[in-house]
């Protein structure tokens, strides 16, 4: 197997985090498709999955690449990965509904963290010194860039949901990461396209179930919809297929910590396309940011 150059996984994570802001422009679309939080949901899945196997069938057999065993430990990574991902989304969601949901979302930033004790326990990859400076910084700048102002007190609902959205969807990250080591000894590429159209597989599967018990009628409704939400579905596959591909190089805590330049990204968006004014605390936590970028990466290629 030939090994990867040690910075990819640095391009790749960018990659993965500048897609995903453009992901959440796009569904703005889907608020004029009047789809169910599942309904969104399960758009992502239902329109990604095809992309994702047409991919992985192409890229074996462009290589000649035998197609690999898939045993019940990869399973068992990909399940668990893709319901705590789907359950994280709906915690996420549900902070919205709440008044100080600002709040939550600040609490949901304490993945990396979770990350980081997660992938030592589970999977046995420790973060060194250097390692968990970077993240602390990263976690404090991010917290600045999430503090809404005027919101000091702290509602213990919103914290809960999301402490525990970022618990799971750092959980699903060290599944995925998982998944990725059990297909070993594959090109870090395959092992990362396989392993996410089985996921996109199972959670097609798993909510297209879950819509046609609970909400009878939102399925044909995501199918109407196809034309607002493909877009969508394709943006979200090409950004898990780059977190995919990059947990397939890297320690998940490395990974999810560098990907936090995702909400610089989304910052930057909202003062350039909406032209929003930058308050002097954000401009600090992007400094912040920025700089425990430079400490993940040097923790990560040393």
């Amino acid at each position: 197997m030939t090994a990867a150059p040690a910075h990819l996984w640095v391009w790749v994570t960018l990659f993965a985090a500048a897609v995903q802001t453009f992901r959440f422009m796009l569904q703005k679309l889907l608020a004029g498709a009047q789809l169910s939080v599942g309904g969104a949901t399960f758009s992502r899945f239902l329109f990604g999955f095809p992309l994702a196997a047409l991919v992985a069938v192409s890229f074996l057999g462009l290589t000649g690449t035998p197609w690999p065993h898939l045993s019940a430990a990869f399973w068992g990574f990909i399940l668990a990965g893709g319901a705590a991902q789907v359950a994280a989304t709906f915690l996420t969601v549900a902070l919205f509904s709440m008044r100080n949901f600002a709040v939550g979302v600040a609490f949901t930033k304490t993945e990396t963290v979770q990350v980081a004790l997660f992938s030592a326990v589970l999977l046995g990859e420790w973060v060194g010194p250097l390692g968990w400076l970077g993240i602390l910084i990263g976690m404090v700048g991010v917290l600045l860039l999430t503090k809404q102002p005027g919101v000091a007190r702290i509602n213990l609902r919103a914290a809960a949901y999301g402490v525990g959205a970022g618990a799971l969807f750092g959980l699903s990250s060290i599944c995925y990461r998982g998944a990725t080591l059990e297909l070993q000894p594959l090109e870090f590429f395959a092992r990362a396209i396989i392993a996410l159209a089985c996921a996109t597989f199972a959670q097609s599967i798993g909510m297209g179930l879950y819509l046609r018990l609970r909400e009878p009628g939102e399925l044909r409704r995501v199918l109407g919809a196809w034309r607002r939400t493909v877009l969508v579905g394709i943006a979200g596959v090409l950004g898990s297929a780059g977190w995919f591909t990059a947990f397939s190089l890297q320690n998940v805590a490395y990974v999810r910590a560098l990907g936090q330049v995702e909400i610089v990204f989304t910052l930057l968006v909202s003062v350039l396309v909406f032209h929003e004014r930058l308050h002097r605390r954000e401009g600090f936590g992007i400094a912040l940011v920025v700089g425990s970028l430079v400490v993940i990466v040097l923790a990560g290629t040393r």
